[in-house]
């Protein structure tokens, strides 16, 4: 029986071991194996929501274990280390415990076709002090360790407000500025703008559950930008949209701002200036692990991107597929495939077809191509703004209520691909049940 090895478990790696195992694993036809680094899989553009607690992951998060075991396919954890396309096999890291032992050696796994998803990180361009002064938003432990470091600011901001109120000494207050919790933010996409709107929805729980009297204006965004702005993938009308709401709510967005170091309680710009914060994020740019480099001399690009050929087969090895943000693909007017949900679920499907088209003995494979579908942004429980594409040439432009539930609905395909239709219904009773049962944040 041929192995089909998937290497990442993101959406995209997810869905298409879900997919193929359904497929070909169901019916022993193949060995579908999907290999991760975590046990959990957790979809992406939610880990700013994990970041303020609104989401807890542990109850979203979807156990790689469990869900091969109901979908025909095998776990295997572990890092990609190195590919050896003659012998085609992969070889894993070892898998370190938390006092640092090792749990599981080095091993290999092989394969007769291999599909690499690896996703992509944030991208600091070798910026001075950001990997060691800024978090990043590229998985869920560094999204909790985010979580972790903004409950402790605000506890700290509540505990000084507490002590001038009773009269004690004014210089206990340890807070950078004004005595007001200062997070800045790196980068106006997506994640960015979405975390800047979500950190004053959880100033607003906040105030609730013991951590005094928290007000807007005890909170100081900044959301720094180096284009001319905010969500460039988006229209400018849209863009501006959402500078004004992100500028009603209290955040002090800045563009045409590079940042050239980060110090461990400031920003410093391109232009001299500095930008003071207790706690920093870094959600900008996107580059691939350098990993990729050690693929056996498969073809990348300067940001470590797979080379593909419009069937997502890599450009030297028809055996060794790339989709996702890792997988490098121009269209047809010249333009690669953006790194975005949409595509990878979108190659996911692709790419599950022709491998299935393998299986049967068929010569001529599906080419991909990427279809549009629109960018939504969500500012919370503020308010949705975005595009959703009705033709090849035409969008509608959505807000309000109408574009949270198009947002919402991203998220419920994503699920149902996973699980079909009944199980997401059951998901969904679930997470309104619970709206009476947990609080509105994750508190720990």
């Amino acid at each position: 029986m041929k192995n089909i090895v998937i290497v990442g478990g993101g959406a995209g790696g997810l869905e298409l071991a879900t997919f193929l195992g359904h497929k070909l694993g169901k019916k022993q036809k193949a060995n579908v194996v999907l290999v991760d680094r975590n046990q959990t899989h957790l979809w992406k553009p939610l880990l700013h929501e994990v970041a303020t607690g609104v989401l807890d992951s542990e109850t979203d998060a979807v156990s790689f274990r469990a869900h091969a075991f109901n979908h025909h396919f095998h776990f295997e954890q572990g890092a990609i280390a190195r590919i050896d396309r003659a012998n085609k096999y992969i070889e894993l890291a070892p898998v370190y415990g938390t006092e640092g032992d090792v749990i599981v050696v080095a091993r290999r796994i092989p394969y007769d076709y291999l599909v690499l998803s690896i996703g992509s990180k944030s991208n600091d361009f070798h910026t001075k002090g950001v990997a060691e002064n800024c978090i990043f938003l590229d998985s869920p432990n560094q999204a909790l360790r985010f979580q972790h470091k903004m409950l402790e600011l605000f506890l700290k901001f509540s505990e000084n407000n507490a002590l001038s109120e009773i009269g004690e000494d004014e210089s206990k207050q340890t807070l950078v500025q004004e005595d007001k919790v200062n997070i800045a933010i790196v980068g106006g996409g997506a994640t960015g703008v979405e975390l800047s709107a979500e950190l004053f929805n959880a100033a607003k729980h906040l105030s609730s559950y013991g951590y005094g009297k928290i007000r807007s204006d005890c909170l100081q965004v900044t959301l720094i930008e180096a284009g001319s702005r905010l969500l460039p993938a988006l229209p400018e009308r849209i863009s501006d949209s959402v500078r004004m709401e992100l500028a009603d709510l209290g955040v002090n967005v800045r563009t045409d701002t590079m940042i050239t170091e980060a110090t461990p309680n400031s920003l410093l710009t391109k232009d001299g200036g500095e930008i003071k914060a207790d706690l920093m994020v870094w959600a900008a740019g996107v580059r691939v692990s350098t990993v990729t480099q050690q693929f056996d001399g498969l073809e990348v690009n300067r940001i470590n991107q797979l080379c593909v050929k419009d069937t997502l087969q890599t450009t030297l090895d028809d055996s060794v597929f790339a989709i996702g943000d890792c997988a490098f693909l121009l269209q047809k007017d010249g333009t690669p495939v953006p790194p975005r949900g949409q595509a990878a679920t979108q190659m996911a499907t692709v790419c599950g077809q022709n491998i299935v088209a393998l299986f049967e003995g068929k010569t001529t494979l599906k080419a991909f191509e990427f279809r549009d579908k629109g960018s939504l942004v969500s500012l919370s429980k503020f308010t949705a703004l975005g595009n959703i594409t009705t033709g090849k040439k035409s969008s509608l432009t959505v807000e309000g209520n109408l574009a949270r539930l198009a947002y919402i609905s991203l998220y419920r395909l994503h699920q149902q691909r996973l699980h079909g239709c009944f199980k997401v219904g059951l998901i969904i009773l679930i997470g309104r049940l619970n709206r009476f049962i947990r609080p509105s944040l994750k508190l720990y």
